[in-house]
């Protein structure tokens, strides 16, 4: 593994400055926002960059898509092509050699954190040939860190340095961190229901910290479902924001688990499409 350490400082930077504001300390009004830009960012995260652009699992306008894709990309994850890209390499080589990012054969620092800076940040079009016909969604992709440098500006036009520090750049942490936990934590610590031929597993903690994406043995069994809690009492935050929003008719057609999926984790898993 070869590290491109130069490109982690903007990271490191915003790390710092995290702890920095937490020091200091801030309002009531600033954490409010930083709670705020995690939970609205994480669903960005968990219910478009991973449930829609990456698994097609529901339908949305275009004007929609664009709106969560900028939303999404202001948490500084890279661009919506390239996390699509990645993503789905994932699922086909996950746990493999071939997996960037799989605790199984590269440890837990460098598939929670590490894989971001080894020799990957180009954007491999060919697995996002559906989302790579928008010219928009490509500018994006292009110029990713817009949208979180403008967020950026805007925290600290709002409340100053503890709006920059601790609004934007402590939710900012928060967010990667539990992203980057289903990475690496949930193919190593959860319960496995059903037999993937990889590593994942299911854990109620990392589901509450990420608004549902921990039950991840379930996603990887049946990923064309948009809800990943597939039983009554397994909290999937993102998938009732989603079915609210398809009460008002900004997204449609979510997919579900058939029943013989949820309740027979013995049922082998379907191929996986991206149409």
């Amino acid at each position: 593994m070869e590290y491109h350490w130069a490109k982690a400082i903007s990271m490191a930077a915003i790390h710092v400055g995290a702890i920095l504001g937490i020091v200091l300390g801030a309002s009531w009004h600033v954490w409010a926002l930083c709670g705020f830009l995690y939970f609205s960012r994480m669903f960005a995260v968990t219910g478009f960059y991973h449930r829609y652009f990456s698994h097609r699992t529901f339908q949305t306008s275009r004007v929609m898509q664009f709106v969560m894709a900028f939303w999404a990309q202001t948490s500084s994850q890279r661009g919506i092509l390239w996390w699509a890209a990645h993503h789905r390499d994932h699922h086909k080589f996950s746990d493999t050699e071939h997996d960037v990012h799989s605790p199984r054969e590269t440890g837990f620092w460098h598939s929670h954190v590490g894989w971001l800076f080894d020799q990957n940040g180009e954007t491999d079009f060919r697995r996002v040939k559906d989302l790579g016909r928008y010219p928009e969604l490509r500018l994006l992709n292009r110029y990713w860190y817009a949208p979180p440098m403008l967020l950026a500006l805007a925290c600290f036009t709002l409340a100053g340095w503890p709006g920059l520090l601790v609004g934007f750049m402590a939710s900012t942490v928060f967010t990667w961190h539990a992203t980057f936990t289903i990475n690496s934590l949930s193919h190593v610590w959860g319960s496995r229901p059903y037999a993937t031929p990889d590593d994942s597993r299911n854990n109620w903690f990392l589901a509450l910290l990420t608004l549902g994406e921990g039950w991840h043995n379930n996603h990887h069994h049946f990923m064309n479902s948009t809800r990943q809690g597939f039983r009554w009492w397994q909290v999937d935050v993102t998938y009732y924001l989603l079915k609210g929003m398809e009460k008002l008719g900004l997204v449609w057609n979510l997919k579900e688990p058939p029943p013989h999926v949820r309740l027979d984790a013995s049922t082998p898993p379907p191929e996986h499409t991206f149409a």
